[in-house]
């Protein structure tokens, strides 16, 4: 009987493992520790294994371009939409699921700058002895709208000299370990660093907030599986971590 039993259960767990599989997810940097908290409820609820990997939305855009094949990308709308136009992905399956802003970072126990105001935020630059934010070059979001956001203000002469410029990852490392005395990144990639403090949120008149999409890719191994986990990151179960994270539902 014992015998039996044994051979069920041993069927039972073979079933089981073959009808597991690997769904891979491509997500941009600030989604990442988002995708990352919901994976073990989208594991439990599917059977299934993620496996997340992480780039910046433009090296996303290259690398899908390139032909990797992927289940669920999670990127800026821009990028679904272009990748949409490409047949890379299911058109009907995209949906915006979260969005963040852009905030100032400094080592903890340092002095706080002031920037409640433009003027503040000018002055708290041109003061910092090193800026550490995103290479734009790499396609980080965040990096291509400060760039911008210096040459506007008129102070991108005196940030290039001290720019610390990050290739991808979290800008608040470079806080951290000395190498930059004042960073700027999207808030949700600053607030997972140990050893640094959130200053606060840049003023409203110049915030950027970033958007992020998902959409199912077009040949998506395990297309369900895919659209299980969008349904998790736009369902209730995501909210409480997206605020946790410093992030927040976009406008409808």
């Amino acid at each position: 009987m014992h015998k039996v039993i044994a051979a069920i259960a041993f069927a039972f767990a073979c079933a089981t493992a073959a009808h597991a599989a690997e769904v891979k997810i491509l997500t941009a940097g600030a989604m990442k520790a988002v995708v990352l908290e919901l994976v073990p409820q989208f594991e439990k609820e599917t059977g299934h294994k993620a496996v997340v990997d992480n780039d910046t939305a433009g090296g996303l855009a290259k690398r899908i371009d390139g032909g990797e094949a992927f289940d669920l990308a999670v990127i800026t709308p821009g990028v679904i939409a272009d990748l949409a136009k490409k047949g890379k992905v299911v058109a009907d399956s995209r949906a915006n699921v979260a969005r963040v802003g852009v905030g100032v970072v400094v080592k903890e126990g340092a002095p706080l700058p002031d920037i409640g105001s433009v003027d503040a935020f000018k002055r708290a630059l041109i003061a910092a002895k090193s800026v550490a934010y995103i290479d734009p070059a790499s396609g980080g979001s965040s990096g291509i709208y400060l760039t911008g956001l210096f040459d506007k203000l008129g102070i991108a002469a005196e940030i290039k000299p001290k720019a610390k410029l990050k290739q991808g990852g979290y800008v608040a490392e470079l806080i951290a370990n000395g190498e930059a005395e004042l960073g700027l990144h999207q808030i949700s990639e600053i607030l997972p660093v140990k050893g640094v403090k959130l200053v606060g949120p840049l003023p409203a008149e110049i915030q950027n907030y970033t958007t992020y999409a998902a959409a199912v890719g077009a040949d998506a191994k395990q297309p369900d599986a895919a659209r299980a986990l969008l349904k998790l990151l736009t369902g209730p179960a995501a909210d409480t971590v997206l605020k946790a994270r410093g992030m927040e539902r976009p406008p409808a």
